[in-house]
């Protein structure tokens, strides 16, 4: 039994969620999503609460209704409050800028990368190497920030390139000279 799945998700005040031919819109003040509803699940909106149903009480289908719920309260809570990602740049000479709708990173290779952000996606930069991701998609702000931590991921002798900022990095003894 899913027991994600069985909570209900409070709807804050100035949000508003409406489900319609399989698909659940959320609007918020930060604008508006949108979901496709697998078959098997079922929705009912109540006035400040949404709850997620199974059809049927099988193992796929409970499973469903645990992800349908955790992608609804990613929904809500990113249409009203919106997420953010930190990422932290190390390594001397490696920095970030941004410029119109893409971030420039400076990472030791032979050139610039300049990295488009998608839409729905902002980036600010301060002191050249902590960039913030901000958005109300869950996923694809997750997305965006594994695909700038792809250009230079950190490694473990010196931690030089891109980590999270709550990211560990386990570093490792280099070589030592024999004596």
């Amino acid at each position: 039994m899913s027991r994600i799945g069985k909570k209900p998700i409070p709807i804050p005040d100035k949000t508003k969620v409406t489900f319609k031919d399989g698909v659940v819109t959320v609007q918020g003040k930060n604008g508006t999503l949108s979901q496709a509803v697998h078959n098997d699940v079922e929705l009912k909106i109540e006035k400040d609460v949404v709850q997620v149903f199974p059809v049927k009480q099988d193992r796929k289908t409970v499973a469903l209704q645990g992800m349908m719920r955790s992608i609804l309260g990613s929904m809500v809570i990113g249409v009203s409050q919106g997420f953010e990602r930190v990422l932290e740049i190390n390594g001397i000479g490696y920095r970030a800028e941004t410029k119109g709708k893409s971030i420039v990173f400076n990472l030791g290779y032979s050139h610039p990368i300049d990295f488009p952000l998608p839409e729905g996606i902002s980036a600010t930069v301060e002191k050249n190497n902590v960039v913030k991701l901000a958005g109300i998609d869950k996923q694809l702000l997750g997305q965006t920030a594994a695909q700038i931590r792809q250009l230079r991921p950190p490694e473990p002798y010196k931690g030089k390139g891109i980590k999270y900022a709550e990211e560990h990095i386990i570093r490792k003894a280099g070589k030592t000279g024999t004596k």
